[in-house]
């Protein structure tokens, strides 16, 4: 995998409406929406997130993403950073999060 795409999907996320990028609790860095977890990077070589099982279980068929590499059981999935179509699946499935968390945001903030 090259730095380069690496950097793509991190300036991608970070240029997102109310995207932030803080240190994660198990290392790595972490993508937020109005302090809401979207995912995070352990390093260069992969992303972790949660998705509704709906959406999980769609990425893993698809082979967007596998089980996660510690709570395989769990809504979380990992994506390995080898090519600049995992690079791709990775931003597509944090899209989709962010998407979520936004409007669920909105929702909420309705009166």
């Amino acid at each position: 995998m090259l730095k380069k795409d690496v950097h793509r999907l991190i300036d991608t996320v970070c240029a997102w409406p109310d995207v932030s990028l803080k240190k994660h609790r198990f290392g790595g860095m972490a993508f937020f929406v109005n302090g809401k977890e979207m995912g995070h990077m352990h390093g260069d070589t992969h992303v972790d997130l949660p998705l509704p099982k709906e959406d999980r279980d769609e990425a893993l068929r698809l082979r967007k993403a596998v089980p996660h590499h510690v709570f395989p059981a769990s809504n979380w999935v990992s994506i390995y950073l080898r090519t600049e179509t995992d690079v791709d699946n990775a931003l597509e499935l944090l899209q989709m999060n962010y998407e979520r968390l936004v409007s669920r945001m909105e929702r909420a903030n309705r009166p």
